[in-house]
């Protein structure tokens, strides 16, 4: 058994099927615009965690400039 209960020789046909119907130069368009979208979504993840982590960042050092700040008053 393969997929929810489908065996691989019916994936197989499917397969077959889109290939026939949409053929093979759609259809690595479609598979390269896809990779395309998943590998922007990355670098926009690891942007976002950067920008986090650099607010992060400095928030802890502002933090750490006003308790010296204050004890330099005293």
């Amino acid at each position: 058994m393969g997929i929810g209960g489908i065996s691989i020789w019916q994936l197989l046909i499917i397969l077959a099927i889109i290939v026939l119907l949409f053929g093979t130069k759609k259809l690595r368009g479609i598979g390269s615009d896809l990779g395309g979208a998943v590998k922007g979504f990355k670098k926009a993840v690891s942007d976002e965690e950067q920008k986090s982590e650099a607010i992060q960042n400095k928030t802890e050092h502002d933090k750490t400039g006003e308790s010296e700040k204050k004890h330099d008053k005293v």
